[in-house]
């Protein structure tokens, strides 16, 4: 069973608490220029008898004309293949309501592939969705972080979602806090 979900992280910090020193404000710079994107995809599998895997893949936007700003249907496609040779066997899909996730292009993807079943989640229900926890919790670890830029981002994302991949309790935690029991 396999939860995906997508996100995005731009260079401007989300803001957290922070320490300094009596009557000093900490001040961070940061080279958030606009158009500079980094967008994640995620897959959280679980299957008994085996421990949960994290998949991802990044892509960046770097605000050139004619770049794709997101993930679309054949991106996801090679996310779910490279699911498929992971894992080693059929794969059940559950992930929201995206317009990429409901094109007819990405039907005729999903079609092709005899080892794939998809199930969409309600309207709006991340609680209900594992990955959605994934990316709160690579976010909080990366609040008040100013990279130098997209670069330095994307390699500080990499290395987070690494070491993620290398907690397999982490991953029961995300699918306990959607209120599903693992398997």
């Amino acid at each position: 069973m396999c939860f995906a979900d997508e996100s995005g992280i731009s260079l401007r910090p989300a803001r957290a608490r922070t320490w300094a020193r009596r009557g000093n404000t900490p001040i961070v710079t940061v080279a958030g220029r606009g158009g500079r994107k980094l967008s994640l995809a995620g897959i959280v599998a679980y299957r008994t008898g085996h421990r949960p895997r994290i998949i991802y893949r990044t892509m960046l936007h770097r605000g050139r004309k004619g770049e794709p700003k997101g993930f679309r249907e054949d991106h996801f496609a090679d996310l779910l293949d490279a699911a498929h040779q992971q894992l080693r066997g059929p794969i059940v899909l559950i992930w929201d309501g995206l317009p990429q996730h409901r094109s007819a292009k990405m039907r005729a993807l999903i079609t092709a592939r005899p080892w794939l079943r998809v199930y969409r989640l309600p309207g709006y229900a991340p609680e209900l969705n594992p990955v959605e926890n994934l990316w709160s919790s690579l976010k909080r670890g990366l609040a008040n972080l100013a990279p130098g830029g997209i670069n330095d981002l994307l390699d500080v994302v990499k290395n987070r979602l690494k070491r993620m991949q290398y907690q397999p309790t982490l991953a029961y935690g995300f699918l306990a806090t959607s209120g599903l029991a693992p398997p």
